[in-house]
């Protein structure tokens, strides 16, 4: 059974100023640069029926523009039990909609509803339970000023996962562009 979820891949340029922040902090696993994305909706391992059905669902979605996407701050999941550091993304409608539009073609193609809220981000690093939150907070202050990096999602895509602890190599299987207005 495959792995997979939806989302959307991260330019060259925008990788390569993410990775300036990806070091220095004691128990991180570091997301190769490779596997940087922002997850729409995590499917899980899903048999191949389901998985065709959420391909199917996807290619039929309703067209839509490419969608400007904001990366504004450095944060961590887990507060005073830190497990992953990551880089924020800015409140954003369209990809809001995009991420509820991901979630009802999971549901249709038979999924559970997905229990944790949307919060759009790049993980950038999980944590090993070593990695206090003093650490984290050491790291947070000595990485610099993020300066917000903007870029254009001109697709969505579904990816597989290599079934292991800590997810990637992440493999695009197939994209869907977002070609409303596109010339």
């Amino acid at each position: 059974m495959p792995r997979l979820f939806t989302g959307l891949e991260i330019p060259a340029d925008v990788v390569d100023r993410l990775s300036a922040f990806c070091g220095g902090l004691p128990g991180a696993r570091w997301v190769d640069e490779d596997d940087l994305h922002i997850t729409l909706r995590f499917l899980g391992d899903v048999d191949i029926d389901t998985a065709n059905a959420v391909h199917a669902l996807l290619e039929e979605a309703r067209p839509r523009a490419p969608i400007a996407i904001e990366l504004d701050g450095l944060a961590i999941f887990g507060g005073t039990k830190p497990r992953a550091v990551y880089a924020s993304v800015a409140t954003n409608t369209e990809l809001a909609d995009l991420q509820a539009e991901h979630e009802r073609i999971a549901r249709h193609a038979g999924l559970d509803p997905e229990p944790r809220k949307f919060t759009p981000h790049v993980t950038l690093a999980r944590l090993n339970r070593s990695t206090g939150a003093e650490a984290v907070a050491h790291y947070l202050t000595q990485t610099g000023i993020f300066s917000r990096v903007s870029f254009t999602a001109r697709r969505a895509a579904l990816f597989s996962a290599r079934a292991s602890r800590g997810g990637g190599p992440y493999v695009v299987e197939t994209a869907y562009p977002f070609v409303l207005g596109e010339a």
